[in-house]
């Protein structure tokens, strides 16, 4: 794909775990030049995350190059902000006001290049909340998020950091924008985004099931579905499979297939009739569905044409035919030299996927290629 959408745009990024990380790679993937600021020695602390947070940098840092600086030095600092005199885009994603203190906020940068778009990824939007310290684990409890994730009176967050990779989402597009409102003004401006306002986005339909019905919907565990058979049942070989039964053909389609006399009730004879019988209904699909293995339920329903999925675990993914098949990954080298699979955007242009342009970046792997012509100029 040339040229790739994002060419010719320069990305300085300031950022570490995920909200940032995320913004910078979408612009990266887009065909940007996105230059990761790190630390001088190990670089950015998100590389030498355990647990949970391993895959962190990982994920988030291909086609990025790494520059480091250090910004308690007067001469880096100052080629720091040399370096940003030629960028298109700041991204941040440090405590309020953490950069500004040293003379990186939007106003001081701006002043020197009015076309710079400075987006900052925040816990919160400006209000009474905006210097409170958030996660993504407290902005889904403190959305309802987590409520409706897990059983009643447990809530429980997502398994994914939903919210710091959405809210990065957000302001890949708010860039977006600034960049088509620069192109028609001629300057840049300061853009936001909230991870706290990502998480309301996020429980909407919930929100207005409420206001529209009146009654506070239940949590997702326990809540009444729309659809009679909307489920994950158990198999006869002991895997586990969703299936999801939600028109009135569908319906007819699965009792068809399933051939079983007692699905024919005429209790069941409408989708609001199977979504009222759903303590007697899903009981009997069960016995119906333990019968048969889960290649076997798999087939039939791709036959039917029924939405269905056997339960996953993200790690199945590397093998998963489609992924394999479509370009639904790039290949990263780890830290460790061993090659690992990453998905790719979920995105295409025309008939192409975005391509990998860069492997993982090493601390500092590119500060020759960036701040070399810096430093020439000023001594010119």
């Amino acid at each position: 794909m040339h040229p790739l959408p994002l060419a010719g745009i320069r990305v300085v990024e300031f950022s570490h775990m995920v909200m940032g990380p995320t913004c910078g790679l979408v612009l990266a993937d887009l065909g940007a030049e996105v230059i990761k600021i790190e630390p001088p020695g190990k670089g950015d602390r998100t590389r030498y995350l355990v647990a949970s947070g391993t895959g962190f940098f990982p994920a988030f840092s291909r086609n990025k190059k790494s520059v480091t600086l250090d910004t308690e030095n007067a001469e880096e600092l100052e080629l720091l902000r040399d370096l940003i005199d030629t960028a298109d885009v700041v991204v941040e994603n440090f405590r309020p006001g953490g950069l500004a203190a040293k003379g990186l906020g939007y106003e001081a940068l701006s002043a020197r290049n009015p076309r710079l778009i400075y987006c900052s990824l925040k816990g919160y939007l400006p209000g009474p909340y905006e210097n409170r310290t958030a996660l993504d684990e407290v902005v889904q409890m403190q959305s309802g998020l987590a409520y409706m994730t897990g059983p009643p009176g447990r809530p429980l967050r997502a398994g994914a950091p939903v919210n710091d990779m959405m809210g990065g989402m957000f302001g890949a597009i708010s860039i977006l924008g600034a960049l088509r409102q620069r192109d028609a003004t001629g300057r840049g401006q300061y853009l936001q985004a909230g991870l706290f306002e990502n998480a309301a986005f996020l429980v909407s339909t919930a929100m207005l099931q409420q206001a529209i019905t009146g009654k506070a919907p239940d949590p997702m565990p326990a809540g009444r579905r729309a659809w009679g058979v909307y489920d994950v049942f158990d198999t006869a070989d002991d895997e586990q499979i969703f299936i999801g039964v939600v028109t009135e053909r569908q319906w007819e389609i699965f009792t068809r297939e399933l051939n079983e006399p007692a699905l024919s009730n005429p209790d069941y004879a409408s989708n609001t009739e199977r979504a009222k019988r759903r303590e007697t209904l899903i009981p009997l699909v069960q016995s119906f569905l333990k019968k048969r293995n889960v290649a076997e339920l798999e087939e039939m329903c791709a036959r039917a044409g029924l939405p269905y999925s056997r339960i996953a675990k993200p790690w199945d993914l590397f093998e998963d035919a489609h992924l394999l098949a479509s370009g639904g990954f790039h290949d990263v080298t780890l830290s460790d030299g061993s090659r690992a699979k990453v998905p790719a955007l979920p995105m295409q242009f025309g008939a192409e996927r975005l391509p990998l342009r860069h492997d993982l970046p090493s601390p500092g792997q590119h500060n020759a290629e960036i701040l070399d012509p810096l430093r020439k100029s000023k001594n010119v």
